[in-house]
């Protein structure tokens, strides 16, 4: 080269150098970085996947967070509804044994009162005082609320909402249609005599879901004073009975409805016609917003995705044939304990369970009495001897405490543990890809700075000698 003006092979070794120092550098900053893409130029389309999966990670993160968050929440009020499981108990016991007047002194039986009203005492005050921070837990506050509608009538007695979902400032309304009449079981019975009275001795057995009892009946006996005799046992058989027609058929029906419950007569000594020894009660059919319900006796349950209720009709409205009047409804206005388990927020990725009051007015059922009733001075208290109300009333208790148990049980078990475990794993495949995407090579990496560097000492070195060649023309002038 003769030329000094334009170096071009310096030109060139300088832009080689400067192509593997940015290498080099490019190099550099992943393996500090840990990361392959460090901004959007170094790959604009692998940075769109990696953002929206790193979005994706957040929010499972968070559906986890709040899975783990609802599991802790629901740990507080199962501890304390097995605390009240134990009083419960107890209130069982304390029962029990004062039943058995001739083996207390009534001292004993007072002594029995008193603990039942710090049993009930206590009960209030666990319901009362269970809370997550300052959420309480299982004082009715985490229930749904209910706004009735053509329900005025009483047409469904008693409405427990499990899960619901609701869009926010909605209302759900819910419609509940009798297909089939729920029925009770019934016997048909005539005495031979005149009237339907007894034409002699008659002695007959009568079961039912409550228990049996024998009856005698001597001579001339009428249908209306078996009646009275048979309707004063009620509460040990689960029989009642009521005298219908001039004929004097004395007609033997159950106390409840549904397939649980049965009538047996049988006759031991003496005349009687009946129409059946045995009869039992049949189960209604029932639809509650076009699903069919699940019927035991007065008591109808659903569950679906978006709505889990039980039910208590009435029992005029139970007993309706499908037609005219069979149909009632109400609205779901809000409530319950709403938690937030997947990374899509809205109703499809919400979790609800209600959470009913375990107070003593709450707990036990409109026929036999409320727990408030065992207290001092109330219906059920030991003084009025009503021990086998007050058995029926603790052990309706213990049973809706345990169905909340087994209802909260059965959702941190089948839907927050089975949540966190599919996020888990999700949020595994997801971070892998992300991982793919974004992160460095470390042995690529550092396979690549080697290179550069070789390249770049061997650039800097050609730009050297690239820069000396023009000082040989200084040997044409000598």
């Amino acid at each position: 080269m003769s030329r000094i003006n334009t170096n071009v092979q310096s030109l060139l070794a300088r832009r080689i150098l400067n192509t593997n120092i940015a290498a080099q550098n490019q190099a550099l900053e992943r393996l500090s970085t840990g990361l392959r893409i460090n901004r959007g130029k170094d790959d604009p389309a692998g940075l769109i996947a990696s953002e929206t999966l790193r979005n994706a990670q957040v929010a499972i993160g968070a559906a986890i967070d709040n899975s783990h968050r609802a599991d802790s929440v629901l740990a507080v009020a199962e501890g304390s509804l097995q605390e009240i499981s134990s009083l419960l108990l107890e209130l069982e016991n304390l029962i029990d044994r004062s039943a058995s007047e001739a083996g207390l002194s009534s001292e004993e039986v007072a002594a029995n009162q008193l603990q039942i009203d710090a049993i009930l005492d206590s009960i209030n005050r666990i319901a009362d005082s269970t809370a997550f921070g300052d959420r309480k837990l299982i004082n009715g506050s985490l229930e749904f609320t209910i706004s009735g509608t053509t329900n005025s009538d009483q047409r469904i007695s008693a409405i427990q909402i499990n899960s619901a979902k609701l869009a926010a400032g909605t209302t759900r309304t819910v419609s509940v249609d009798v297909l089939a009449a729920s029925e009770f079981a019934y016997i048909s019975a005539v005495a031979p005599g005149s009237g339907g009275a007894t034409s002699g001795t008659l002695t007959i057995e009568i079961q039912g879901i409550h228990g049996t009892e024998v009856m005698s009946f001597a001579s001339g006996t009428t249908a209306a004073t078996m009646a009275t005799a048979i309707n004063a046992s009620s509460d040990l058989t689960g029989v009642s009975a009521v005298v219908s027609g001039a004929g004097g058929a004395l007609i033997m029906t159950s106390t409840t409805f549904g397939s649980d419950a049965f009538v047996s007569v049988q006759v031991l000594s003496g005349s009687v016609s009946t129409d059946t020894e045995f009869d039992e009660g049949v189960d209604g059919t029932v639809t509650i917003n076009g699903r069919n319900a699940t019927v035991k006796g007065l008591t109808a349950t659903v569950s679906s995705t978006s709505l889990s209720a039980e039910l208590i009709l009435a029992e005029d409205f139970a007993r309706m044939a499908a037609g005219v009047g069979t149909s009632a409804s109400f609205e779901i206005t809000g409530g319950g304990a709403i938690f937030a388990i997947s990374p899509d927020l809205g109703l499809a990725g919400q979790a609800s369970l209600g959470l009913q009051a375990v107070s003593t007015g709450s707990l036990g059922n409109g026929v036999d009495g409320f727990l408030s009733s065992l207290g001092t001075g109330q219906t059920n208290s030991l003084d009025n001897k009503n021990y086998a109300n007050a058995q029926r009333t603790v052990r309706a208790a213990i049973n809706q405490v345990s169905s909340l148990r087994g209802r909260i049980g059965a959702f941190q078990k089948n839907t927050l543990q089975t949540n966190i475990n599919s996020l888990a794993v999700a949020l595994e495949n997801i971070t892998a890809a992300e991982s793919a995407i974004r992160d460095a090579d470390f042995a690529v990496e550092t396979s690549a700075l080697t290179r550069a560097q070789i390249l770049v000492s061997s650039s800097t070195a050609t730009l050297q000698l690239a820069n000396a060649a023009p000082q040989n023309v200084l040997a044409l002038l000598g």
